[in-house]
């Protein structure tokens, strides 16, 4: 498989490798693999999951990760079934492809953003925070703030910490760059702000040059904060394989929730899940991920439709998107819905070890 560490391919480069059969160690077998995105963040982990597990493999499936800075980037060749699925935040983009009578639904929950307990945080520069100049949202005026990717849910996640300090969208400076760009961006003074998510996230705090302010579960709670997509080829192209691989991945986050226990890997299968995440990841120290904290991803696949709505007016607002395709459009839950029901209810193994 190809794993978390190699290049990001561009999507033109990308669209033209996979239809000239070269690029992949698999090209002979290109008529069987799935290449799936993924985000370069530990939501990803369910995907590393099945893969390592062998659930993939149960269900006849042959998958390779393709890394993209953001899941807005994964949209064109989504569209054309090159990338036949992928992982992260729902983007404008989507939206806009869509409506081009673009075939691409989101099918379930990737992760969210738990109340007590999330993945991901707005973090600060610390020398701001210690002169006084950052003290609370409506400090974000003026700021230099890192998102992974423009017309993705964290635009909308920003929205909401700029609202609570009084402050409208445009207030600060959105920079755009992948989450394990942004550890080196405070240390140089490139950037005052972000939104990172893990492992980025605990690398950050560990460089010295910045601090945590407030993850965000506190400010913005039961966000979706990514989603699995599914392309054309599993929609239209290869409609039973949807099926083979749902089962597959909702297997892969169920063995991941039994790895969980108060918002730390620390449940029965968390040996496993950080051996897992350290091969599939670039980050290769398995005492990281015993300090991270990890991504709530449901069990059964459920998503935060309300939050989507959410995120959905602030497009609209924005003006990223016209509004004709709406959430409901956008959303199919058979697939996931199929797999539970074939599974049965999940139920959490929670003993530590």
């Amino acid at each position: 498989m190809q794993r978390f560490g190699r290049p990001i391919i561009a999507v033109l480069s990308f669209a033209v490798m996979i239809l000239a059969g070269i690029g992949s160690p698999l090209r002979g077998q290109a008529d069987e693999v799935l290449h799936v995105g993924i985000v370069n963040s530990s939501t990803d982990v369910s995907f590393f999951v099945a893969d390592a597990k062998g659930y993939f493999r149960d269900e006849g499936l042959q998958v390779d990760f393709v890394p993209f800075a953001a899941a807005a980037k994964m949209v064109p060749v989504l569209g054309t079934g090159e990338l036949a699925a992928g992982g992260g935040a729902v983007s404008a983009g989507l939206y806009n492809a869509v409506e081009r009578g673009i075939e691409m639904k989101v099918v379930a929950d990737k992760a969210h953003h738990d109340p007590d307990g999330t993945h991901a945080a707005l973090v600060v520069r610390k020398d701001l925070i210690a002169s006084g100049k950052f003290k609370g949202f409506a400090d974000l005026r003026g700021l230099k703030v890192a998102l992974s990717g423009k017309g993705t849910s964290d635009e909308s996640v920003l929205n909401e910490a700029l609202r609570l300090g009084g402050l409208h969208w445009g207030d600060c400076e959105v920079v755009y760059m992948g989450f394990p760009q942004h550890p080196a961006a405070f240390v140089n003074g490139a950037i005052d702000a972000s939104l990172t998510a893990e492992p980025a996230l605990t690398n950050t705090l560990k460089t010295g040059s910045a601090a945590l302010y407030s993850r965000i579960g506190q400010f913005y709670p039961h966000q979706q904060s990514a989603s699995v997509i599914y392309g054309v080829k599993l929609l239209k192209q290869e409609p039973e394989k949807a099926q083979k691989f749902m089962r597959a991945y909702v297997r892969g986050a169920r063995f991941y929730n039994d790895a969980i226990v108060n918002n730390t890997l620390t449940g029965r299968t968390a040996p496993q899940v950080i051996e897992i995440l350290t091969k599939y990841t670039a980050v290769k120290d398995p005492a990281v991920y015993r300090v991270i904290a990890p991504p709530a991803i449901n069990p059964d696949g459920a998503l935060y439709l309300a939050s989507m709505q959410k995120d959905w007016q602030f497009f609209k607002d924005t003006g990223q998107i016209s509004g004709k395709v709406t959430v409901d459009q956008i959303v199919d839950l058979s697939y996931v819905n199929a797999a539970v029901a074939s599974l049965g209810p999940y139920h959490r193994a929670a003993k530590a070890q």
